[in-house]
């Protein structure tokens, strides 16, 4: 009898000892999925704390120089720049995407998503192509002098800042266009009906109602251009047109000054945050209540000169911000392809190439990790954590690179100075000017483009598949590897794609933060531009425009569908 007390006896305590390390093990693995968000967050607020804290001890000739003759051109233009981006892409987008949702014209299922093709081009190539077509040089102008004499002061100029305005909203109406569109789709043509009962016109109905509805997608599509327009180094450069991005390029690489640089992307950081803060509080204003509309549901028909001014209109628009461009393209890189094509184009876009693909890699994979945590742990502080990690996107790319180096050169520094006291040695640059602080910098930037497709996925896996595996013993990484991702392919292949165009169109990252002589299509479509050579910038540019057309396509099959 004793004997069997003391094997059960000896049996409790296995068991409880198995209990105890199970419980352990299960701690560790917790707070280890627990901190991915946090670490995550932590390395998206140390470039932003640099450069905050810059903000707050502005010393040194530079900066004096800068704040007597450079800061307040500098805030001027960006304060126009920003206010006809964001009225001329609202005024585009919102048409277009009313007439393509709700009326019925000839071409509309065409233009329906055809009008989505400019997010395929960097709005710096379409700059360059302006320029070339509409400049004093140029075939348009130098076509006109030939017809009508040499005296055309009636032409706009084309380096003004209508020029650069006109470039981006025609880059960026996009964005604007596609969120208003699906607002207008969902209940635009029964918030007309719902105004009509109530003795409006459709015009009346439209901007009582339809409009008015409308104003949290459409609140999103203009940020999300404001924030292109803000990032925006390539177009300015082309035109040679004066904002912050440029202002702190000057500064770092014409003055060599990181010091200015990092004090003018301090207060770019503060105009963003601004901009974000009063959109967040301009949302929370608004009460909205849905009006369901069938997938059926009819459209306006319209008929005669109104139809076809419809059609002239989304023509007009696609003609400018697409085929113009791309015919362009063609022609400029046909003419130069025999002389200028040669070995270094094959290097510029294996670099292309091989940083897109790592940074994908890199950002989808955080993307994941970051996702899969929330969904073990959706506590308030855990989101929190994530709506941290993902305001990189929101930050331009010049403000990252000044952001991530000068830490970077902190950690060179410090690691040099530990070699030379105990090993005797000089070892260099370790980490400034490598491959890793560029991946670093693009995984900050773009790990909300990531993010979104992903969650978007996770969230159709029901939360009766995570019990039904737990219940075969399966948990944690084995989990996520077995049982999620087979179902998640389709967002990370989404996600994968968005953060590999974004990476090849990229311009300040790359050019501010690339290793000595590791040029890219961007960089060279830049140094090509810079001195006025749009021909030769027009191959690089036709590989870029290829590439981002792939999501675009992408994207549009997955909507049909």
């Amino acid at each position: 009898m004793k004997g069997e007390t003391r094997n059960l006896t000896g049996k409790s305590s296995s068991t409880r000892a198995g209990f105890s390390h199970f419980s352990s093990s299960a701690y560790r693995a917790s707070w280890g999925w627990r901190l991915i968000p946090f670490l995550v967050a932590v390395l998206v607020l140390v470039p932003i704390g640099t450069i905050i804290s810059s903000f707050f001890a502005p010393t040194g000739d530079v900066w004096q120089h800068l704040v007597e003759t450079t800061l307040p051109g500098v805030l001027v233009n960006t304060f126009w720049l920003a206010l006809g981006v964001g009225s001329g892409a609202a005024l585009l987008g919102v048409s277009l995407a009313w007439f393509t949702a709700v009326c019925e014209f000839p071409g509309r299922k065409f233009f329906s998503w055809a009008l989505l093709l400019p997010l395929a081009i960097p709005a710096y190539v379409t700059a360059f192509v302006a320029l070339g077509l509409f400049d004093y040089t140029g075939p348009v102008q130098t076509t006109l002098r030939s017809w009508l004499g040499p005296d055309l002061f009636w032409f706009p100029n084309v380096r003004g800042r209508l020029g650069v305005i006109i470039v981006m909203i025609l880059a960026f109406y996009p964005y604007v266009y596609l969120l208003a569109r699906n607002a207008f789709l969902t209940q635009g043509k029964r918030s007309l009906e719902a105004a009509q009962s109530l003795g409006f016109n459709r015009t009346q109905g439209f901007f009582r109602l339809a409009l008015p509805m409308a104003r949290p997608w459409i609140a999103g599509g203009i940020m999300l251009a404001l924030m292109e327009t803000l990032a925006d180094f390539g177009t300015v450069a082309v035109f040679n047109y004066d904002t912050f991005t440029t202002a702190i390029y000057k500064a770092w690489f014409g003055m060599f000054s990181l010091s200015a640089a990092s004090q003018l992307a301090s207060l770019l950081i503060v105009i963003v945050f601004a901009m974000i803060v009063m959109e967040q509080q301009f949302r929370s204003r608004m009460r909205y209540a849905e009006l369901k509309q069938s997938a059926r549901a009819g459209r306006i028909a319209l008929e005669g000169w109104r139809a076809w001014s419809l059609t002239g209109f989304a023509s007009v628009t696609l003609f400018f911000a697409f085929l113009l461009p791309v015919a362009q393209l063609g022609i400029w890189a046909a003419v130069v392809f025999s002389q200028d094509f040669d070995q270094r184009y094959l290097e510029f876009l294996w670099h292309s190439l091989l940083l897109s693909t790592f940074a994908a890699l890199l950002t989808c994979s955080v993307a994941l990790l970051v996702v899969y945590a929330v969904r073990r742990y959706p506590d308030p502080v855990t989101r929190a954590a994530v709506g941290v990690a993902t305001i990189g996107y929101a930050l331009p790319g010049t403000v990252l690179a000044i952001g991530i180096f000068i830490p970077i050169a902190w950690v060179d520094n410090w690691l040099s100075e530990i070699a030379m006291q105990l090993f005797h040695i000089e070892t260099g640059l370790l980490i400034q000017g490598t491959l890793a602080t560029m991946l670093i910098a693009y995984m900050t930037r773009f790990l909300a483009v990531s993010h979104s497709p992903i969650d978007s996925a996770m969230q159709r896996i029901t939360s009766s598949i995570d019990e039904a595996t737990r219940g075969l013993g399966l948990s944690g990484w084995t989990m996520l590897r077995r049982v999620h991702l087979p179902i998640l392919k389709g967002g990370i292949f989404t996600a994968a794609t968005l953060v590999f165009v974004d990476v090849m169109k990229e311009m300040p990252i790359t050019l501010m933060t690339r290793p000595f002589g590791w040029d890219t299509l961007a960089v060279r479509i830049f140094e090509m531009t810079s001195e006025g050579a749009w021909e030769q910038a027009a191959l690089p540019a036709v590989a870029l425009v290829l590439a981002g057309l792939f999501p675009i396509i992408l994207f549009v099959r997955q909507t049909e569908k």
